[in-house]
């Protein structure tokens, strides 16, 4: 099968989505397809590591989000490459840039078009705007863009529900993101413990992502200003960059827990970060924002449970109190959560056991679920 992966966002940007178009096309093509990755360019290192094609238009760095780069694809080098391909399919992952450019070429081409809707884009362009009426064209704009796909998927039950939330009305399937199940060899947790300087006397807790208030990073600040507060030992680290370091460590030295609080910026070493997860006791997520959490999965295949907010997406595979922790969305519960389970730390150590046993599904998997509806799609189309 030939696949066209389109996504804004990609290596070596290590969001979520960029992740998720990363795994599509890695997979798929150590499956022994024929994949081609169109996306911004920028410097991702030797591509004949690879096992798929990039092709790549001009792009330059986002002014409101520096982690980001933009592009055109009016790019006359990468139209001219993208023309001369013969995909049977288009998989979008954006409803911007790249997307708006494979529903152009899926159309010109008379080809399926999937489209996995990730991100609660309310959200983005009222943080972005300020300005409520431009976050409602907006998600109109974004309602617009899906009704174009032969087929809409979604990360989670949640992030269905949003999107329809926002006007969609047509069927919507659920594939939810895989992951590169592994054993975490511990001696990883051991380089973790030394590069960052922690004493695992305390509790460590955890958090990888962005530091963007979207995240409800300070509920976690919060939380812990009350361990302090209560004088409960434990050992922050939040791991991960975005648009608002500054007033979260802002936040820490206001509640007097930046002595107690490590911030490692990004972390691009795959092995770094699963240190940091073997070595956690607890993984503190109680993001609204996610429609999925590839995080919470990391961190449960590294056998660290997890703590985040009910009927969120994150929640979605978690019972409470057998592999992970749930917790209403405010500061005392989340204390409360936090302070009652790591006086236990064999208890933790059972849940995470469970989460490894439980919550991770491999890219293998899902992604022959995709390959299943891909042919579908395009036996769909031949008969017309």
């Amino acid at each position: 099968m030939k696949i066209g992966q389109f996504s804004d966002s990609f290596l070596p940007i290590v969001d979520g989505v960029g992740r998720v178009a990363y795994k599509y096309c890695d997979t798929l093509a150590n499956k022994g397809h024929d994949v081609c990755a169109m996306v911004p360019m920028n410097d991702m290192g030797n591509r004949g590591k690879y096992p798929f094609e990039i092709v790549d238009y001009l792009s330059k760095e986002l002014l409101i989000n520096k982690a980001y780069d933009v592009g055109l694809t009016i790019d006359p080098h990468y139209r001219k490459i993208l023309d001369m391909k013969n995909f049977d399919i288009v998989h979008v992952h954006t409803p911007f840039i790249a997307g708006l450019d494979g529903i152009r070429y899926g159309n010109q081409h008379n080809i399926p078009i999937v489209g996995t809707f990730h991100s609660k884009y309310y959200d983005d362009f009222l943080q972005i705007t300020g300005s409520k009426h431009i976050a409602e064209f907006g998600v109109d704009v974004v309602v617009e863009f899906y009704n174009h796909c032969d087929e809409v998927w979604t990360v989670s039950e949640n992030s269905a529900d949003t999107l329809y939330s926002y006007g969609y009305n047509k069927q919507i399937y659920v594939i939810q993101n895989g992951m590169d199940i592994k054993d975490i060899d511990y001696t990883l947790a051991i380089d973790a413990k030394k590069h960052f300087g922690l004493n695992t006397d305390d509790p460590i807790l955890l958090y990888v992502g962005q530091m963007n208030f979207k995240k409800n990073i300070e509920r976690i600040i919060n939380s812990c200003g009350l361990l302090k507060k209560n004088n409960i030992p434990f050992q922050l680290v939040l791991a991960g960059q975005g648009p608002h370091e500054k007033e979260i460590h802002n936040l820490c030295d206001k509640f007097d827990i930046t002595s107690s609080t490590i911030f490692t910026g990004h972390i691009q070493d795959e092995n770094l970060l699963n240190g940091l997860y073997a070595l956690a006791d607890l993984f503190v997520f109680p993001s609204n924002y996610d429609t999925y959490s590839m995080v919470v999965r990391e961190a449960a295949n590294a056998r660290t449970a997890s703590v985040v907010l009910k009927n969120s997406a994150p929640a979605e595979v978690i019972e409470d109190g057998v592999n992970g922790l749930l917790c209403e969305d405010d500061d005392e519960s989340l204390f409360e959560v936090i302070k009652n389970n790591i006086a236990n730390r064999d208890n933790l150590i059972e849940l995470g056991i469970r989460a490894k046993e439980t919550i991770p599904v491999s890219w293998d998997c899902i992604i022959d679920q995709a390959l299943d509806r891909y042919q579908y799609l395009i036996d769909k189309k031949n008969k017309k």
